[in-house]
Protein backbone atom coordinates (compact mmCIF):
# COMPACT_ATOMS: atom_id res chain seq x y z
CA UNK A 1 0.00 0.00 0.00
CA UNK A 2 1.13 3.13 -0.74
CA UNK A 3 2.42 5.46 1.85
CA UNK A 4 0.82 9.22 1.90
CA UNK A 5 3.47 11.38 4.07
CA UNK A 6 3.20 14.79 4.60
CA UNK A 7 5.98 17.22 6.31
CA UNK A 8 6.24 17.62 9.97
CA UNK A 9 6.37 21.70 10.25
CA UNK A 10 8.09 20.97 13.87
CA UNK A 11 10.77 18.79 12.59
CA UNK A 12 12.63 18.46 9.30
CA UNK A 13 11.46 14.81 8.28
CA UNK A 14 7.76 13.77 7.20
CA UNK A 15 5.94 11.32 8.50
CA UNK A 16 2.63 9.35 7.47
CA UNK A 17 -1.36 10.02 7.59
CA UNK A 18 -3.60 7.54 9.61
CA UNK A 19 -5.73 7.68 6.39
CA UNK A 20 -3.50 5.58 4.02
CA UNK A 21 -0.63 4.20 6.52
CA UNK A 22 2.43 2.09 5.67
CA UNK A 23 1.63 -1.90 5.49
CA UNK A 24 2.44 -3.77 9.00
CA UNK A 25 2.50 -6.98 9.54
CA UNK A 26 1.31 -6.80 12.83
CA UNK A 27 -1.48 -4.54 14.83
CA UNK A 28 -1.64 -0.69 14.50
CA UNK A 29 -2.82 1.56 17.17
CA UNK A 30 -3.75 4.86 16.75
CA UNK A 31 -2.92 8.09 19.40
CA UNK A 32 -4.88 11.55 18.91
CA UNK A 33 -5.44 14.21 21.19
CA UNK A 34 -8.58 17.16 21.43
CA UNK A 35 -8.54 20.15 23.42
CA UNK A 36 -5.02 20.18 24.87
CA UNK A 37 -4.86 23.23 23.39
CA UNK A 38 -8.37 24.64 24.01
CA UNK A 39 -9.15 27.51 26.24
CA UNK A 40 -12.12 25.52 27.99
CA UNK A 41 -12.82 22.20 29.42
CA UNK A 42 -10.78 18.79 30.25
CA UNK A 43 -9.04 17.21 27.62
CA UNK A 44 -9.04 13.96 25.89
CA UNK A 45 -7.03 11.29 24.45
CA UNK A 46 -8.41 8.73 22.10
CA UNK A 47 -6.60 5.65 21.14
CA UNK A 48 -7.83 3.23 18.40
CA UNK A 49 -7.31 -0.23 17.30
CA UNK A 50 -7.25 -0.71 13.52
CA UNK A 51 -7.92 -4.21 13.51
CA UNK A 52 -11.26 -4.15 14.93
CA UNK A 53 -12.21 -0.69 15.03
CA UNK A 54 -12.31 -0.65 18.89
CA UNK A 55 -11.73 3.39 20.45
CA UNK A 56 -11.41 3.90 23.62
CA UNK A 57 -11.12 7.41 25.42
CA UNK A 58 -9.10 8.85 28.10
CA UNK A 59 -9.51 12.07 29.80
CA UNK A 60 -6.92 15.07 31.62
CA UNK A 61 -8.83 17.29 33.57
CA UNK A 62 -8.81 21.04 33.15
CA UNK A 63 -7.81 21.67 36.64
CA UNK A 64 -4.62 20.17 35.69
CA UNK A 65 -3.91 22.91 33.10
CA UNK A 66 -4.12 25.55 36.02
CA UNK A 67 -1.81 27.89 37.10
CA UNK A 68 -0.20 26.00 39.98
CA UNK A 69 0.34 23.05 38.17
CA UNK A 70 1.49 24.59 34.88
CA UNK A 71 4.29 26.16 37.47
CA UNK A 72 5.74 22.49 38.73
CA UNK A 73 9.04 21.48 37.70
CA UNK A 74 7.23 18.71 35.98
CA UNK A 75 4.00 19.30 33.01
CA UNK A 76 1.94 17.68 35.28
CA UNK A 77 -0.52 17.45 32.21
CA UNK A 78 2.30 15.24 30.11
CA UNK A 79 2.63 13.19 33.19
CA UNK A 80 -0.99 12.54 33.25
CA UNK A 81 -1.36 11.69 29.54
CA UNK A 82 1.85 9.52 29.99
CA UNK A 83 -0.39 7.37 33.02
CA UNK A 84 -3.54 7.34 30.71
CA UNK A 85 -1.45 5.99 27.62
CA UNK A 86 -0.02 2.99 29.69
CA UNK A 87 -3.47 2.28 31.41
CA UNK A 88 -4.72 2.54 27.74
CA UNK A 89 -2.33 0.08 25.90
CA UNK A 90 -2.67 -2.29 28.55
CA UNK A 91 -6.53 -1.92 28.18
CA UNK A 92 -5.95 -2.73 24.31
CA UNK A 93 -3.58 -5.54 25.39
CA UNK A 94 -0.80 -3.69 23.52
CA UNK A 95 1.94 -6.39 22.16
CA UNK A 96 5.92 -6.12 21.51
CA UNK A 97 5.09 -6.61 17.34
CA UNK A 98 2.40 -3.81 17.29
CA UNK A 99 3.23 -0.90 15.95
CA UNK A 100 2.13 2.96 17.47
CA UNK A 101 0.76 5.37 15.49
CA UNK A 102 1.35 9.14 17.44
CA UNK A 103 0.12 12.75 17.31
CA UNK A 104 3.14 15.02 16.62
CA UNK A 105 1.76 16.79 19.62
CA UNK A 106 4.18 18.27 21.99
CA UNK A 107 1.80 16.56 24.60
CA UNK A 108 2.96 13.54 23.99
CA UNK A 109 6.68 14.47 24.55
CA UNK A 110 6.60 12.62 27.56
CA UNK A 111 4.77 9.39 26.70
CA UNK A 112 7.24 9.39 23.28
CA UNK A 113 9.99 9.55 25.74
CA UNK A 114 8.66 6.27 27.50
CA UNK A 115 8.42 4.50 24.48
CA UNK A 116 12.11 4.92 23.37
CA UNK A 117 13.43 3.94 26.83
CA UNK A 118 10.54 0.47 26.85
CA UNK A 119 11.60 0.23 23.32
CA UNK A 120 8.28 0.31 22.26
CA UNK A 121 7.93 0.91 18.44
CA UNK A 122 6.12 4.32 17.42
CA UNK A 123 6.03 6.16 14.18
CA UNK A 124 4.90 9.68 14.32
CA UNK A 125 1.65 10.91 12.16
CA UNK A 126 -0.60 12.96 11.25
CA UNK A 127 -3.88 11.18 12.57
CA UNK A 128 -6.36 11.82 10.45
CA UNK A 129 -9.87 10.28 9.75
CA UNK A 130 -11.66 7.66 12.04
CA UNK A 131 -10.00 8.56 15.31
CA UNK A 132 -9.09 12.05 14.73
CA UNK A 133 -12.93 12.56 14.06
CA UNK A 134 -13.95 10.81 16.84
CA UNK A 135 -11.87 12.61 19.49
CA UNK A 136 -12.95 15.93 18.40
CA UNK A 137 -16.34 14.72 18.64
CA UNK A 138 -16.63 13.74 22.52
CA UNK A 139 -14.70 16.84 23.14
CA UNK A 140 -17.45 19.07 21.68
CA UNK A 141 -19.63 16.97 23.54
CA UNK A 142 -18.09 17.41 26.77
CA UNK A 143 -18.21 20.95 25.60
CA UNK A 144 -22.13 20.54 25.44
CA UNK A 145 -22.35 19.60 28.74
CA UNK A 146 -20.42 22.19 29.83
CA UNK A 147 -22.79 24.57 28.41
CA UNK A 148 -21.83 25.87 25.88
CA UNK A 149 -24.41 26.27 23.45
CA UNK A 150 -23.36 28.36 20.39
CA UNK A 151 -23.81 26.80 16.89
CA UNK A 152 -20.55 28.08 15.84
CA UNK A 153 -18.79 25.24 18.07
CA UNK A 154 -17.49 22.99 15.42
CA UNK A 155 -14.92 20.20 15.66
CA UNK A 156 -12.67 22.21 13.29
CA UNK A 157 -10.14 23.36 16.67
CA UNK A 158 -8.44 26.47 15.69
CA UNK A 159 -9.22 30.52 15.66
CA UNK A 160 -12.72 30.52 15.72
CA UNK A 161 -13.71 27.61 18.25
CA UNK A 162 -11.02 29.56 20.38
CA UNK A 163 -13.67 32.87 20.36
CA UNK A 164 -16.61 30.94 20.93
CA UNK A 165 -15.56 29.23 23.91
CA UNK A 166 -13.51 32.67 25.03
CA UNK A 167 -17.02 34.72 24.61
CA UNK A 168 -18.97 31.81 26.41
CA UNK A 169 -16.57 32.20 29.40
CA UNK A 170 -17.21 35.95 29.19
CA UNK A 171 -20.70 36.01 29.30
CA UNK A 172 -20.31 34.41 32.72
CA UNK A 173 -17.03 34.94 34.02
CA UNK A 174 -17.34 34.44 37.97
CA UNK A 175 -18.93 31.29 37.45
CA UNK A 176 -16.91 29.95 33.97
CA UNK A 177 -13.88 30.95 34.74
CA UNK A 178 -13.13 27.36 36.75
CA UNK A 179 -13.37 25.63 33.06
CA UNK A 180 -10.93 27.72 31.86
CA UNK A 181 -7.06 26.08 31.34
CA UNK A 182 -6.02 29.36 33.17
CA UNK A 183 -2.41 27.92 32.82
CA UNK A 184 -1.49 29.33 29.79
CA UNK A 185 0.76 32.52 30.02
CA UNK A 186 -1.62 34.33 27.55
CA UNK A 187 -4.35 33.73 29.76
CA UNK A 188 -3.37 35.98 32.84
CA UNK A 189 -0.90 38.43 30.48
CA UNK A 190 -4.10 39.19 28.31
CA UNK A 191 -7.11 37.22 27.61
CA UNK A 192 -7.88 37.32 31.54
CA UNK A 193 -8.34 41.05 31.87
CA UNK A 194 -10.12 41.57 28.65
CA UNK A 195 -12.79 38.22 29.87
CA UNK A 196 -13.21 40.28 32.90
CA UNK A 197 -13.92 43.93 31.31
CA UNK A 198 -15.96 42.25 28.89
CA UNK A 199 -18.27 40.60 31.81
CA UNK A 200 -18.41 43.61 33.89
CA UNK A 201 -19.37 45.72 30.61
CA UNK A 202 -22.05 44.01 29.98
CA UNK A 203 -23.43 42.93 33.78
CA UNK A 204 -23.02 46.89 33.70
CA UNK A 205 -25.63 46.97 30.77
CA UNK A 206 -28.16 44.76 32.06
CA UNK A 207 -28.21 46.24 35.67
CA UNK A 208 -28.99 49.41 34.07
CA UNK A 209 -31.61 48.08 31.71
CA UNK A 210 -33.19 46.28 35.07
CA UNK A 211 -33.34 48.99 37.01
CA UNK A 212 -34.70 51.41 34.11
CA UNK A 213 -37.35 48.93 34.00
CA UNK A 214 -38.18 48.70 37.91
CA UNK A 215 -38.02 52.81 37.35
CA UNK A 216 -40.65 52.88 34.98
CA UNK A 217 -43.03 50.42 36.30
CA UNK A 218 -43.05 52.43 39.89
CA UNK A 219 -43.77 55.48 37.97
CA UNK A 220 -46.42 52.93 36.38
CA UNK A 221 -48.06 51.98 39.58
CA UNK A 222 -47.83 55.66 41.32
CA UNK A 223 -49.60 57.27 38.69
CA UNK A 224 -52.66 54.37 39.38
CA UNK A 225 -52.73 55.16 42.39
CA UNK A 226 -52.90 58.73 42.26
CA UNK A 227 -55.71 58.52 38.96
CA UNK A 228 -57.37 55.01 40.04
CA UNK A 229 -60.08 54.45 37.16
CA UNK A 230 -63.29 54.55 38.77
CA UNK A 231 -65.69 51.37 37.43
CA UNK A 232 -68.82 53.82 37.85
CA UNK A 233 -67.68 55.85 35.44
CA UNK A 234 -66.73 53.50 32.62
CA UNK A 235 -69.85 51.96 33.11
CA UNK A 236 -71.76 54.83 32.80
CA UNK A 237 -69.52 56.01 29.86
CA UNK A 238 -70.82 52.83 28.44
CA UNK A 239 -74.28 53.61 28.47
Amino acid sequence: MKTETKKDENNDFSCQSTINPSEWKGRTIEIDDAGTGDLVGNAFIGFRDTSTGRIIYQSVPVGLYDEVNKKKEEDQPKKHILKVVIKALRILNHQEGDRVLICRGNCFDLVREYFDENKIYYEPAVVEGVLQDAVEDRFIQHLRKLGVSSKKLTTEAGFQRYFVLFNWVCQDFPNRERYVKTGFPSWKKKWRIIALERYQKSNKGRTQRRDLIERRANEIYNVMLENPISARKIESKSR
